[in-house]
């Protein structure tokens, strides 16, 4: 039986699911008004963990794409600090589960023994190039990372720190609109 997780599902239009992980004390609504805006009409979850759940995050969106009655290939991430940081974890451990998506202020957060096929899924990095939190160059070696397992990685990176801008949700809204 997969770990319950606290989330919240809305039912959307658009075929694709987004699952949004909030960062470091936040909690199940923190994003919810944010996966509205960037991608309209997608089903939303929320969660949070990192590394150590990896596993009980796959387990658990396998049993709610039953539950919802979800296609799981296309069940993309926009993940915050944290949330994006398990969101990797889990697209490195568990290549297919999670089919691409935005991960805003990410790090390398693990280094798989074998690097996965990640088959092109494609992922956006939206780094703060004055994030005292998560150093620049961290969030550059994840992309690498992610584009050598196969991932398909634009990297963007703003005139910012650690929290999040209108930039950051207009392009995302923009990239999301390509995919549902």
């Amino acid at each position: 039986m997969p770990a319950e997780f606290i989330h919240r599902f809305m039912r959307g239009t658009a075929p694709a699911t987004l699952l949004a992980l909030h960062g470091m004390g936040g909690d199940e609504n923190d994003l919810l008004p944010v996966c509205r805006a960037v991608a309209p009409g997608a089903s939303v979850f929320d969660e949070n963990e990192i590394r150590r759940r990896a596993n009980d995050l796959q387990e658990w969106i396998g049993s709610a794409s039953a539950q919802y009655n979800l296609d799981p290939s296309r069940i993309y991430v926009l993940g915050y600090s944290n949330g994006a940081n398990i969101a990797v974890a889990t697209m490195l451990l568990h290549p297919g589960v999670i089919a691409g998506g935005v991960l805003l202020r990410p790090r390398l957060v693990l280094k798989p023994e074998t690097l996965p096929d990640l088959k092109g899924a494609p992922v956006l990095i939206a780094a703060g190039e004055t994030d005292t939190a998560i150093p620049l160059p961290e969030t550059e070696a994840l992309g690498r990372l992610l584009s050598a397992a196969g991932a398909t990685v634009d990297l963007a990176v703003a005139e910012t720190g650690h929290d999040l801008t209108p930039q950051d949700f207009n392009m995302a809204k923009r990239w999301f609109a390509q995919l549902i």
